[in-house]
């Protein structure tokens, strides 16, 4: 990409811009296009500033040539060595091309971005991103921050509509060891393309502040979403008096005509001095404390950013281009001027008959608090919030900042706590770093788990449900394990004839094969499996016509795709298993395994049938529905849903179709593995973009958002009120006949991605349930995911905080945007919060 690089440090030099040039580097290495534009000198500690009424004048920079070191990084006693080693500065640009030169101005910062963006570079094509820094420092706390030329830097660049990071190292010496610093140059850009790829999509963030800390061995550290800690100066002023005179005029002048001014004001008032006392002329010097910054930090909680800095990690922290917004449950409130009552939150309380007419000001008591009149709005979201705790670490760079990004959109700042959790330990024995225990919370404090299934702290869970809510629930198998999904829906459709369910997933066959060659015995019930193989090989036998019925093969317990396989006889479906089987080995082969040899010399895992044991057979899906505008490739509906407590189930409308990587061909009489024994090319057969590697551009073509496609509306809303039938229903099937394998929790929410495959015929079948979907699926339609999790965190984690019931609002739909998370079941299991 193109990134346009500023800074507040100006350019290179050892005293005061160590570090920039060797970013640009860093960048340049990774692949980027850099532009720079820099102030002529330091111009830090000036925030946002523009300097109204000044010509703003351009130097040209060229920086050393690729063999020299990074300008500004060379040691105090070479700076006697030739121009070249630091650069040079020209009045006039360079004519010749391919010379590397910088923009250096007599501007500030946020100058820097101004021109750089509209004034020079135009010809490298348009600017993707903004970098300020590395800054020679930290920039940390809002003490630092609200101040800081880097943060200015990067606030002019975004509300100029251009992404921004301000990017800052922390030093805890001045000695700049090479390894360290070139170690953060590759944590910097490292963060910035992460950064970059998850971007929301939604505005909810404008620029990011990174504070990488200079330490050794800081690229094992992890990098972590913090808040920003709220912090402030202590008592005292900033500045140090200091002696000083008015510019050109001798000191002794100065107090002789200081005392003639005296002596005339005596005269004038008959000898007596009245009045205020005179100003005593007075220098000073900014020399800030720290000490009471970096205390603040000691004295915080741990999460913020300053408090994850001093622990050695990196910092990363989402901002918007504004001021904060306190007070937030004012919002969309009217200001009444001259009301006779005081009006806050909803709250009315009429003002004492005795006190003076409101055109009278009055001086408020020291107990006493002043309160804005105001007229309430509709209440739609809580008017204040109880304290928090939340700890979010999903582990996931895709999905993170994603829902961080709804998390603090949707509660304000002073409402919750972040809780980082410690560096992973040496040991799969010690305590799970995710262990609520470790945090030493308040008691009854109210804490939000979002958290990978296996670090998920469920005894805290247990034994605290009414203040406690993770996002997943212990037991869920009857959904997400493919065999139990095949019984479940087996055994409701059993008791409920009529149900949605028998005409929307296919029946399947389970059985579980340890070795291929015990195939045939696992087959011994799976009576329509057997019967339409047999039928399938007459039809395939000369003399014999008919259609063909294809089954798909999938292991219970595999995703992304993993083992799926297509076949019609058995003797097709032996010979899968037979190639998952390990051939044998020599005692060379076995002695390499032995040393640390892994998948061959093809690259490819092995697959055993041991490893994946239980096993569906369900028929195959066709003709399903092609697309002529999307080349007639097979795809598969995603959708996404929540399930709130116990048991609430919505579907989020805003799905997604992944295609597969070629255009669909009918599986033909061939069978499903060629002359030559090699299994057929599955990539006009299988969905999955998983199968389809990293290619960013296959991977584009590969996913839309499901209501772009080009189908009738009517016919697209038909397939969405489908879904929504068929996920309320697997979910009380679930949760009423399965009550062994799908326990819904009321201190519990999970997210889950449902798989539909649409026919021909415009009907919606359900083909499995993910939970922990990989929403790396969705690819660039981040979009997508952040709405969902937006409305995710509104229905499980607000009536959570607020002490309520899950669903006690009068609405059934959250709207978001364009998109809803619509309401498709509601079962009441007698776990009920409060019930």
């Amino acid at each position: 990409m193109h990134i346009l690089i500023v800074n507040d440090d100006g350019p290179p030099s050892p005293h005061s811009s160590p570090y920039v040039h060797s970013l640009v580097r860093e960048l340049q290495a990774a692949g980027h296009v850099v532009s720079v534009c820099l102030p002529h000198t330091q111009r830090s500690w000036i925030g946002k500033a523009h300097m109204i009424g000044q010509t703003v004048k351009p130097l040209y920079y060229r920086p050393p040539p690729p063999h020299r070191p990074a300008a500004g990084l060379t040691p105090a006693n070479r700076e006697d060595e030739d121009d070249a080693t630091h650069g040079t500065t020209h009045v006039r640009p360079s004519t010749r091309p391919g010379v590397e030169e910088w923009i250096l101005v007599d501007g500030t910062p946020a100058s820097c971005v101004q021109i750089g963006l509209y004034h020079f570079f135009q010809d490298r094509g348009e600017v993707d991103l903004v970098v300020s820094g590395p800054n020679y420092g930290r920039n940390t706390t809002a003490v630092f921050a609200l101040s800081s030329g880097t943060l200015g830097g990067a606030l002019e660049a975004a509300v100029c509509r251009k992404r921004a990071i301000a990017l800052s190292y922390a030093f805890f010496s001045r000695n700049h060891d090479s390894e360290i610093i070139a170690a953060a140059g590759r944590r910097g850009v490292k963060v910035i393309e992460a950064l970059w790829k998850a971007w929301p999509e939604d505005g909810s963030v404008d620029l990011y502040s990174v504070n990488v800390p200079l330490l050794e061995g800081l690229e094992k550290e992890k990098v972590l979403i913090t808040p920003m800690l709220q912090n402030y100066w202590g008592a005292g002023s900033c500045f140090t008096e200091v002696d000083g005179s008015v510019d050109g005029e001798n000191e002794d002048e100065e107090r002789i005509r200081e005392d003639e001014g005296r002596v005339e004001e005596r005269e004038g008032q008959g000898g007596e001095v009245k009045g205020p006392r005179p100003h005593t002329h007075k220098h000073f010097k900014w020399s800030p404390r720290f000490t009471d910054v970096y205390q603040s930090v000691e004295e915080a909680p741990p999460g913020n950013d300053g408090w994850a800095v001093k622990e050695g990690f990196t910092s990363v922290t989402p901002l918007k281009a504004n001021f904060f917004q306190t007070a937030t449950n004012l919002h969309g409130s009217e200001l009444q001027l001259g009301n006779s009552q005081i009006t806050t939150g909803g709250l009315t309380t009429q003002e004492s008959t005795t006190q003076e007419p409101p055109a009278r000001a009055t001086t408020p008591g020291p107990n006493t608090q002043v309160t804005l009149p105001i007229r309430p709005k509709p209440q739609t979201t809580p008017s204040s919030i109880p304290h928090f705790y939340a700890l979010i670490n999903y582990e996931d760079p895709y999905v993170q900042p994603l829902i961080l990004s709804a998390f603090t959109s949707l509660f304000p700042a002073d409402s919750y706590t972040l809780l980082t959790p410690p560096p992973t330990t040496a040991t799969p024995e010690s305590e799970s770093n995710s262990s609520l225990s470790t945090f030493n919370l308040p008691p009854h404090a109210k804490v939000l788990q979002i958290s990978p299934y296996e670090s998920i702290d469920f005894e805290h869970a247990a034994s605290h449900p009414n203040t406690t809510l993770v996002n997943s629930y212990i037991i869920r198998k009857a959904l997400i394990r493919k065999h139990f999904l095949s019984a479940t829906v087996d055994s409701w459709v059993a008791k409920h004839p009529s149900s949605v369910l028998g005409t929307h997933v296919k029946r399947s066959e389970a059985f579980e094969v340890d070795f291929a060659e015990f195939l045939d015995d696992a087959l011994v019930e799976a009576w329509d499996l057997r019967e339409s193989m047999e039928k399938n090989e007459g039809v395939l036998a000369e003399g014999e016509g008919g259609e063909v019925q294809w089954w798909i093969l999938k292991p219970s317990m595999s995703d992304r795709g993993q083992g799926i396989r297509l076949f019609a006889t058995m003797e097709e479906l032996q010979g899968i298993f037979d190639g998952w089987e390990p051939e044998e080995e020599s005692e060379e082969e076995e002695d390499e395994e032995e040393a640390g040899g892994t998948d061959g010399d093809d690259g490819e895992d092995r697959i055993m049938a041991s490893h994946l044991r239980h096993f569906v057979a369900q028929p195959y899906i066709h003709p399903p529905l092609l697309l002529p505008e999307m080349d007639n490739r097979k795809f598969h509906v995603r959708v996404y849903v929540v399930a709130v407590g116990s048991l609430e189930v919505y579907v989020y409308r805003d799905m997604l179709a992944l295609f597969a990587a070629k255009p669909y061909t009918a599986p033909g009489t061939g069978g499903a593995v060629s002359d030559d024994g090699e299994e057929i090319d599955l990539d006009a057969h299988l969905t999955n973009t998983c199968l389809q590697g990293e290619d960013t551009a296959s991977k584009a073509n590969s996913v839309r958002r499901f209501w772009d496609l080009p189908l009738p509306k009517e016919r697209a809303e038909d397939v969405f009120t489908q879904i929504c039938d068929v996920t309320g229903e697997l979910f009380e099937a679930a949760a009423r006949g399965m009550m062994v394998h799908f326990q819904p929790l009321e201190c519990a929410f999970e997210v889950y991605g449902l798989d539909f495959l649409v026919d021909a015929a415009g009907t919606a079948w359900l083909l499995e349930v993910n939970a922990f979907p990989d929403f790396k699926q969705t690819g660039d339609l981040q979009g997508v995911v952040a709405g969902f999790w937006a409305g995710v965190l509104r229905l499980a984690i607000v009536p959570f905080v607020r002490g309520s019931e899950h669903g006690s609002g009068d609405e059934d739909h959250v709207t978001l945007g364009s998109d809803e998370m619509v309401m498709v079941r509601d079962v009441d299991l007698g776990r009920r919060w409060g019930a």
